[in-house]
């Protein structure tokens, strides 16, 4: 199924993990897919297994955006569709930093690549996208943004900030680029097997695990699975929304 056929998409974060997923799916749809991450390494590895292009990018980096995204297209062309996945949430001996312990730089660093990059990216991709009447950009939330997990102290208040700001970004967003036809949803994943997740103590998956209606922890390709339908012609219709990948886990 080529549903992306013949359109190019840049997916940030794309090295390992969720943003891996979605890379792999895009390029198995048809896509020349741009693989950004701040691993070169991973993403030239990434791009080199789906045939793509892939290039180091610290999205909190303005000018480093701007070089990443004009190498993606010297090389596929013109931006389609853009997947903000790139994000992090760090950890102290699997422990979130509480308010009054957090680093400043911590906060700051966090909000840079979460928020700062989305920002970066969108600004970079529009201008093509206004020009060509069309477009599909989808941002990576979390249901962090949306609740509180009351009972595991895995996020911090950076995470949760950033997350929460980027469901504001994407429906502001979706209601001033609709009239150019593009295209913002979010996504917001709940708890997905990652390498990342595996650093957490086994007792707080399964536990998740044992609270997620659909019995199991997410798969990058669940999320993935999503992705390519909002970046696709099915989801034309479809913006300015937030879907939540989670199996039921802290439905709101």
């Amino acid at each position: 199924m080529k549903t992306h056929e013949n359109r190019v998409a840049v997916v940030t974060g794309a090295g390992r993990g969720i943003g891996q997923g979605i890379a792999r799916l895009l390029a198995a749809r048809g896509a020349k897919v741009g693989v950004l991450d701040v691993d070169a390494e991973l993403a030239r590895a990434t791009a080199a297994e789906i045939g793509g292009f892939g290039a180091a990018c610290d999205v909190a980096d303005l000018a480093a955006v701007e070089a990443a995204f004009a190498a993606v297209e010297q090389a596929l062309g013109p931006i389609d569709v853009l997947v903000n996945n790139a994000g992090i949430s760090p950890k102290h001996n699997g422990r979130r930093a509480d308010i009054h312990e957090m680093d400043p730089a911590e906060w700051r660093r966090v909000l840079a690549v979460n928020l700062d990059g989305a920002f970066n990216c969108v600004r970079r991709v529009v201008p093509g996208m206004i020009a060509r009447k069309a477009g599909a950009i989808v941002n990576q939330s979390s249901v962090a943004g949306k609740t509180y997990f009351n009972d595991f102290p895995l996020t911090g208040v950076h995470y949760a900030a950033s997350k929460a700001a980027l469901i504001g970004f994407t429906k502001h967003l979706a209601g001033e680029l609709g009239p150019h036809g593009i295209t913002v949803n979010a996504i917001a994943p709940g708890r997905i097997d990652t390498p990342l997740m595996r650093g957490v103590a086994s007792e707080i998956n399964d536990s998740i695990r044992r609270d997620t209606p659909l019995g199991r922890l997410g798969t990058p390709e669940d999320v993935a699975a999503v992705a390519c339908f909002l970046t696709s012609a099915d989801a034309g219709f479809v913006t300015g929304q937030v879907v939540d990948v989670a199996g039921g886990w802290m439905i709101t």
